[in-house]
């Protein structure tokens, strides 16, 4: 049901995009959304978090029919640089390019706050996961150097707790 609304909402945004006659763009989306419309947690929520990819302003337009949404900075979220090389597309949009992450990619994104939600939603992606690629990821993200040192200290601080608790 969650799900089926979650894409009624994209599908009202590919609609006003093509309503004002916007260029196709690409949306990665990120966080409990991209959870429930992958299907790795059965969570009730219809808050859109995506990456910002530096969106022209004239998109505002159909941003705005996301309702709730945040948009990430890429510096200050924690990704690896080759999240869209696994990032997978919803075939049922046609004019805008729907992206949800990897379980993987979405697992490690929840490192940095480890809050209670956070970790009902680890409980559930984890064992669906491929743990050498976690460790890659984690690698990948400990290398970037346009990642916010706040969020790089932050991340290393909750990196421990989850390696012991998921055998990663």
């Amino acid at each position: 049901m969650i799900k089926n609304t979650l894409i009624e909402i994209l599908h009202e945004m590919e609609e006003v995009t093509k309503l004002f006659k916007l260029e196709t763009f690409d949306i990665f989306i990120i966080g409990g959304s991209a959870c429930i419309l992958g299907e790795y947690t059965n969570r009730a929520t219809l808050d859109i978090d995506f990456i910002d990819l530096g969106y022209p302003a004239k998109y505002g337009k159909a941003f705005s029919l996301l309702r709730d949404y945040d948009m990430l900075e890429y510096e200050s979220t924690i990704l690896s640089p080759t999240y869209k090389n696994r990032a997978i597309k919803l075939d049922e949009f046609k004019y805008i390019n729907v992206y949800i992450l990897a379980k993987e990619d979405i697992a490690i994104s929840k490192v940095i706050r480890l809050a209670p939600k956070d970790i009902e939603d680890l409980d559930e992606i984890i064992p669906l996961c491929n743990k050498q690629l976690l460790n890659n990821i984690i690698d990948e993200i400990l290398n970037r150097d346009d990642l916010f040192e706040s969020k790089r200290t932050e991340f290393i601080n909750k990196l421990k707790i989850f390696k012991e608790k998921y055998d990663v």
